[in-house]
């Protein structure tokens, strides 16, 4: 048992917020804790726990908010536990009582949490068919949360599928409700051109999160891009995952083929990469 990483969740949430004051963070996503000692190591300053990420990797289910609230702070918390820089974790639309969701998230080390306004059934936001609460409804979640977290740094992040289910409009007037309700960053989902990002920052002033998200609606833009712009965070959830996921699809094809792992062993990390990273000494 990892204990209560309360006073870590404080210290990584202010880490955050001092960083999102001074530029724009990379964040890769990470589904698991050696992957996130991965990101750390690489040199990034803080890091993304997808429910994509998670349900996937983890469930071996679609991202269609199957995990639960206890099962999402378990799994983002290992992540938390593992590295000294903060972790944003998504929440999806919240697990019911927001606000109970931040405090098990605090509990658990972790920074910042990402909630949605999709209903519980929700969907992968660059997926079609997706459906929405009202923005009234994603207010209260909003609210609560920030009632959860009390006079802490907890970092909360607002995300609006708007974009394409009303439109690019509806998508800027649900997010000023959002900020005025409490919400620290704004994560406008789908945006679907370089152009409606860039409009989407002029008329939105707070701190903004971009996706960068392949196979998606959105252009994959760089981060020098996007800081120009003024987003404050970009994610990368999936892009180690799919990396991932299509090295171990080709070695496992070679193992069957040939029978042996012997013409993949230069593609591995080595034992000793591994203790490196795990920090242990044998």
């Amino acid at each position: 048992m990892r204990g209560d990483l309360s006073a870590k969740s404080r210290k990584m949430a202010q880490r955050l917020r001092s960083l999102i004051r001074k530029k724009c963070v990379a964040m890769p996503g990470a589904f698991n804790a050696g992957t996130a000692r991965l990101v750390e190591q690489a040199g990034f300053d803080a890091v993304y726990v997808s429910g994509a990420g998670l349900s996937n990797a983890t469930g071996g289910v679609p991202d269609i908010g199957l995990l639960s609230r206890d099962e999402v702070a378990l799994l983002g918390g290992y992540v938390a536990a593992a590295v000294d820089i903060p972790a944003l974790v998504d929440a999806d639309t919240g697990f019911g009582d927001c606000g109970l969701t931040v405090k098990r998230f605090v509990r658990a080390g972790i920074a910042a949490m990402q909630i949605e306004d999709q209903v519980p059934a929700k969907r992968c936001g660059h997926l079609g068919g997706k459906r929405l609460v009202s923005a009234d409804a994603m207010v209260k979640r909003i609210v609560s949360a920030a009632r959860g977290r009390g006079s802490g740094n907890f970092v909360i992040v607002g995300r609006t599928d708007a974009r394409a289910v009303e439109g690019f409009d509806q998508a800027v007037r649900r997010a000023e409700k959002y900020l005025e309700a409490g919400a620290d960053v704004i994560f406008p989902e789908a945006m679907q051109s370089g152009e409606e990002f860039a409009e989407f920052a002029r008329r939105v002033k707070a701190p903004l999160l971009a996706n960068m998200t392949e196979f998606g609606k959105s252009p994959l833009l760089t981060i020098e891009e996007l800081s120009e712009m003024g987003y404050r965070i970009v994610i990368f959830p999936q892009t180690a995952f799919r990396i991932g996921m299509k090295a171990q699809e080709i070695a496992l094809r070679e193992l069957l083929e040939s029978g042996t792992q012997k013409a993949l062993v230069g593609k591995m990390q080595t034992r000793d990469e591994l203790y490196a990273l795990l920090k242990y000494r044998p």
